[in-house]
């Protein structure tokens, strides 16, 4: 990231009075605008880009004390950002845009379309903001990170409080970067913070891996009057100690005697609304799958459920009495044809 000296793109002192500054902008502006250069307009674009940036900053009082106040240190203040951007990305990998990377990835473009020097110490910051200088309101941009549910949270569905980490303005100089006329050492002058922050999320019954919940409002702030973004919860499934899930369709082992498999009878089946009374037809095979239909997860989309696949497992008896003996090596010599 590279300084910008804002003072010398417009060619005015540092002391220089704000109508002073305002005439070096018109009179740039008009100088670079691409249609008055239209044999190097892609220069002039870049020129007058970096000239409307300047303006940004020193047309804006609150901008211009922070960045006289910023001087020489600048180096040192966003060194001190980079790290503390990075140990809050550390904390929260999951977020898609983090502190300081709306969607740029790290170009020298970011968020307002100017510098990452902008981008880093100005954005946000003041009454003028880059929507307001061409006049139009900007929605803020839409955040996404990972939700981890149980699989009863989806089955139940409803409310549930979670505590997610999200950018926010710096409470101490509420986002101006600048604390008592010098750089806020609780945001290293960029005016943001990740903070943690509750929300009450309605969780929809059913909702797979991978589906996102939306909070309307929740995400980056808007420019010059704009809306809020959006914050996209993206589901993640934790494993359950019980039931596997397909689709909508839930699986669970259920240990049975070796007696039931053979002359059949009736078992008792945990389900996630309860556990009910199922038939197991005689001469059943170990591990075959029954289904129950109906007792599997909620469907999201037209209601229903999904079913419940009860694989049986045979336990063989390990205890035999001699009795016990007697009577299987009997069993076994009537099935061999002997007597």
């Amino acid at each position: 990231m590279n300084y910008k000296d804002y003072y010398e793109i417009l060619g005015v002192p540092k002391n220089a009075p704000e109508k002073d500054v305002k005439s070096a902008y018109r009179k740039l502006a008009r100088k670079w605008h691409p249609d008055a250069n239209p044999g190097n307009q892609k220069a002039a674009e870049e020129k007058f880009k970096e000239i409307q940036e300047a303006y940004e900053v020193l047309g804006d009082p609150e901008k211009r004390r922070k960045y006289d106040v910023l001087g020489s240190n600048w180096q040192q203040a966003a060194q001190q950002a980079e790290q503390q951007r990075r140990y809050r990305n550390a904390q929260q990998e999951t977020f898609h845009f983090g502190f300081g990377d709306f969607g740029s990835g790290g170009a020298a473009s970011g968020a307002s379309g100017f510098s990452d020097f902008f981008d880093m110490f100005f954005s946000g910051i003041g009454k003028r903001n880059t929507a307001q200088s061409t006049g139009f309101a900007q929605r803020g941009q839409d955040l996404e990170t990972t939700i981890e549910l149980s699989l009863r949270d989806v089955y139940d569905g409803g409310k549930k409080s979670v505590s997610l980490q999200v950018e926010d303005v710096c409470p101490r100089c509420r986002g101006t970067g600048t604390d008592r006329g010098g750089l806020c050492t609780n945001c290293h002058g960029t005016g943001r913070l990740l903070t943690a922050k509750k929300f009450e999320v309605t969780i929809p019954k059913g909702i797979a891996e991978g589906q996102r919940i939306r909070l309307a409002g929740q995400g980056g702030s808007g420019i010059a009057g704009g809306p809020n973004g959006d914050l996209y919860l993206v589901v993640k499934l934790l494993d359950d100690p019980t039931y596997k899930r397909k689709g909508d369709d839930l699986y669970v082992d259920l240990p049975v005697s070796i007696y039931d498999l053979v002359l059949g009878g009736d078992v008792k089946v945990p389900t996630m609304g309860g556990q009910v009374t199922m038939t197991v037809p005689a001469g059943t095979q170990n591990n075959r799958l029954l289904r129950l239909s109906g007792r599997g997860m909620p469907k999201v989309r037209n209601g229903g459920a999904g079913d419940l696949y009860v694989r049986l497992i045979g336990q063989l008896p390990t205890d035999l009495s001699e009795r016990e003996r007697k009577l299987f090596k009997e069993l076994a010599s009537l099935r061999n044809g002997k007597k």
